[in-house]
């Protein structure tokens, strides 16, 4: 199930400062205070997953590219088996770590990523993916 968050001033203003505090601190890309948010739930009923993929849409004409995705754990490690955050071409993070409720992953978007299927219970994260001027 996903859902997309709008007019959720409190929430963008909650996940930009851990976005702005990773950019400056690893990344350096010229990002604004502008994201889509999305709320889903994987359900190990219906092996709840997403595939390999990157959050770039290289094709946009509006000027703007998802620079950095966020990921926020909103589920208890025990709610749920499976469901592993990772990463294709860079060291993942560490599972027993990035299960734990409250987690926020910051990363840049053209990394590719996937969440495996969940195999019981369900997994609910916040994800979101902050834009700025075209990739140069």
């Amino acid at each position: 199930m996903v859902s997309w968050l709008t007019n959720q001033k409190w929430i963008l203003d909650l996940l930009f400062d851990y976005v702005d505090t990773a950019n400056r601190s690893a990344f350096n890309v010229n990002i604004n205070k502008k994201a889509d948010i999305q709320f889903t739930e994987y359900h190990g009923t219906e092996s709840g997953h997403y595939s390999w993929h990157h959050d770039i849409f290289w094709d946009r004409a509006d000027g703007l590219d998802r620079k950095l995705s966020v990921t926020v754990q909103l589920s208890e490690p025990n709610d749920y088996e499976g469901g592993e955050f990772s990463f294709s071409e860079v060291q993942s993070p560490d599972v027993a770590k990035s299960k734990v409720k409250g987690t926020v992953l910051v990363f840049p978007s053209y990394l590719v990523h996937a969440v495996s299927p969940v195999t019981s219970g369900v997994r609910k994260s916040l994800v979101a993916w902050f834009e700025g001027p075209t990739w140069r």
